[in-house]
């Protein structure tokens, strides 16, 4: 369970550290572009919506690295161990949606909670 909780903080920090950077190109991007506030609007959007995506996907490499490795937990349910199966538990966990049809075992379950706060 301590490597879980290791884990889970550095993908915290990985994940904020992320948004931050994005957010933080994005407002000296703005400026220099020349549209109108609605459009920048929608840059913010869009970059936000970027750096969701990435963190989904650092969280999905995460889970597919690391189950059945490191005595961390594995997965059940109806999992076939390719990465879009992961990738798809990452997207439904990190949205808080949570189908159940695949489901973390062990300090995964821990792992899976944490990224839902993050999300």
């Amino acid at each position: 369970m301590l490597i879980a909780m290791l884990l889970s903080t550095v993908m915290v920090l990985v994940t904020v550290l992320i948004h931050y950077e994005v957010l933080r190109l994005t407002s000296l991007l703005l400026p220099r572009l020349k549209i109108p506030p609605r459009q920048c609007i929608l840059v913010v959007i869009v970059a936000t919506f970027m750096a969701h995506t990435i963190e989904v996907w650092l969280y999905a490499i995460t889970f597919f690295l690391i189950t059945d490795h490191f005595g961390i937990g594995s997965f059940g349910g109806s999992l076939e161990h390719h990465f879009v199966d992961y990738l798809y538990f990452s997207t439904a966990t990190y949205t808080s949606l949570g189908y159940g049809d695949i489901y973390p075992l062990g300090g995964l379950r821990l792992m899976a909670g944490i990224e839902t706060i993050t999300g």
